[in-house]
C-alpha cells in the first residue's frame, strides 16, 4: 500500500519550479543516463503528496494506479510511465532531445 498523504496544501509557485527541476534531473539520469540492463529508476522525489483533485503526485506526477503498479511493472511499464509523468508535469522527455 502506498504512504502517499492527501493535502489541499497548494504549493508556492517556486517550490512547484523546483520540484519540476528534480523531476527533470531524475528523468534525465533514469532514462538517458542509466546503465543499460539496470533496472529503471524510480521518478519519486520525496514529495509524496496528492493533488487536490487527487488525479496525481505533486512531486512524482504519477497516478495512484501508476505508484501502485510501479514495484511490479517491467521495464517497458516503467519507461510508459515515465513518459505519462513527464507530459502531466509539462516537461521534455530527455529520450526525444
Amino acid at each position: 500500500m502506498s504512504s502517499v498523504a492527501n493535502s489541499s496544501e497548494v504549493l508556492a509557485p517556486e517550490q512547484q519550479a523546483q520540484q519540476r527541476k528534480q523531476l527533470a534531473w531524475k528523468a534525465r539520469a533514469a532514462l538517458v543516463g542509466a546503465d543499460a540492463g539496470e533496472p529503471v529508476a524510480s521518478p519519486c522525489i520525496n514529495v509524496c503528496r496528492m493533488t487536490e483533485d487527487r488525479s496525481h503526485c505533486q512531486g512524482c506526477f504519477r497516478t495512484i494506479d501508476e505508484i501502485r503498479a510501479w514495484s511490479k511493472a517491467d521495464a517497458a511499464e516503467r519507461l510508459q510511465i515515465w513518459g505519462r509523468l513527464l507530459q502531466r508535469a509539462g516537461l521534455n522527455d530527455p529520450r526525444s532531445a
